[in-house]
């Protein structure tokens, strides 16, 4: 098979690696993303420090250990990442399939040898560690995803069962996420799956069929447990059982109010004396809006909003240059992060309901923390092999890729209907 055959060959063909760029004295990387990249880590790690200093120091009898462990993870990451960024796309297109099949494996290997915290089996222990297969998972099916809209777009587009194996790929890997239970997990892969597919190019009635069809599920799944019952009704009003069932979330709106425009100060936070649950974790967000204010909550607000836009400025630089899998590998690392971002924020605000996901690049633990950085150091990867700069178009209000594969497939059937009439 030719490099000319596939598309994301001869890209591959014709980009430079990390090498021979440091040889001619140029390594074009999106600047933009990779210093809100690292705000985020950094702001990430001083409130890690800052929201569990007291439940360390109750606990491991040293108020800095997660700091310790958090800056270990960060440094994994950084150096995970700077090997992705070492690696051509077409590895990672080459190996989408072999990625789906181990993070599947891994997900069964939960369910079988997993560790069970808080009720939730979502976690292998590995000695010190525990790694949540879930995290991978994400980038797993944003990369698949991207190889099989590169292959099979076509038939995506043009027929239910080309649409249909994908969507049937996702299911099961929500039933292997709701054994678990992770619903949140399930949800953001869901909803990324579902922008990607629309991004390639899949009929609206289609894409809207299926839209239903998702939300349906979601909302019978969601009402089938118990204790997410639970969740939604303290939700829609958590004053109505202040100390059970909406003690989370009020003791976050607490820390929400006192933060105010300026906030209280770095390390003044009250709620995080063991009133506000998971502090360093899921509800890290509420110690940084009661310790920095309004103030801190836009500029965290902000950092997300300009990484999920430079994902989306790369993914149109990697299409104008002809690169359909780096385009929608950014699009779709672009809606997860985007989306997670949103869910957790949305959860520390009152927004949505309570979910079990980490404020990707900042909150604790280290799956969430490397995934995040492969994800973005991936991103980066793209913008090298597709520099913004090279591509004017991707500065411009440009088409979206879903117009752009629509357009190719318009191409395509005219002119098979032009040879058959040849033929004729």
């Amino acid at each position: 098979m030719s490099a000319d055959t596939i598309p994301v060959l001869r890209n591959f063909v014709l980009t430079s690696n990390v090498t021979s760029s440091a040889r001619h004295g140029r390594f074009p990387l999106d600047v933009g993303l990779l210093v809100a990249a690292i705000m985020l880590l950094a702001i990430g790690l001083v409130m890690v420090a800052s929201a569990s200093v007291s439940i360390a120091e109750r606990q491991m009898n040293d108020p800095l250990f997660y700091l310790w462990r958090q800056s270990a993870f960060v440094v994994l990451g950084l150096l995970v990442g700077f090997a992705v960024l070492n690696l051509r796309l077409v590895y990672w297109e080459r190996l989408g399939p072999w990625f789906l099949l181990l993070g599947l494996s891994l997900l069964v290997s939960v369910l079988l040898l997993g560790r069970e915290v808080n009720g939730s089996v979502r976690w292998l222990s590995l000695g010190p560690v525990n790694f949540q297969p879930s995290e991978m998972m994400k980038l797993f099916v944003v990369v698949y995803l991207a190889g099989y809209l590169v292959r099979r777009g076509d038939e995506v587009r043009e027929s239910v069962k080309g649409f249909l194996k994908p969507m049937a790929l996702v299911g099961l890997i929500g039933v292997l996420l709701l054994l678990e239970p992770d619903f949140g997990a399930a949800v953001v892969i869901t909803a990324t799956v579902l922008g990607m597919m629309f991004l390639g190019g899949v009929r609206l009635w289609q894409f809207a069929v299926l839209f239903l069809s998702m939300s349906v599920v979601v909302a019978v799944v969601a009402i089938s447990s118990p204790y997410r019952v639970e969740r939604l009704t303290s939700f829609v009003n958590p004053w109505a059982d202040p100390f059970d069932s909406g003690f989370q979330l009020t003791q976050a709106l607490i820390a929400f109010g006192r933060g105010e425009w300026l906030g209280v100060g770095l390390g003044s936070s009250v709620q995080k004396l063991f009133y506000l649950p998971e502090a360093h974790t899921d509800f890290l967000f509420a110690v940084l809006a009661e310790e920095l204010g309004l103030i801190g909550v836009a500029m965290v607000i902000g950092l997300f909003t300009l990484i999920v836009w430079r994902a989306f400025v790369v993914g149109q630089s990697a299409a104008q240059g002809g690169n359909r899998f780096g385009a929608y590998t950014a699009y779709g690392i672009g809606i997860w992060l985007g989306l997670q971002a949103f869910i957790n924020l949305g959860v520390n605000m009152g927004v949505l309901p309570t979910k079990g996901l980490t404020l990707p690049l900042m909150s604790y633990g280290g799956s969430s923390i490397v995934m995040s950085c492969v994800a973005v150091a991936l991103l980066l990867r793209i913008s090298h092999e597709h520099p913004v700069d090279r591509q004017p178009g991707a500065r411009r209000i440009v088409p979206t890729l879903q117009k752009v594969t629509q357009k190719t497939a318009r191409k395509t059937t005219q002119k098979t209907m032009k040879k058959r009439r040849r033929s004729s």
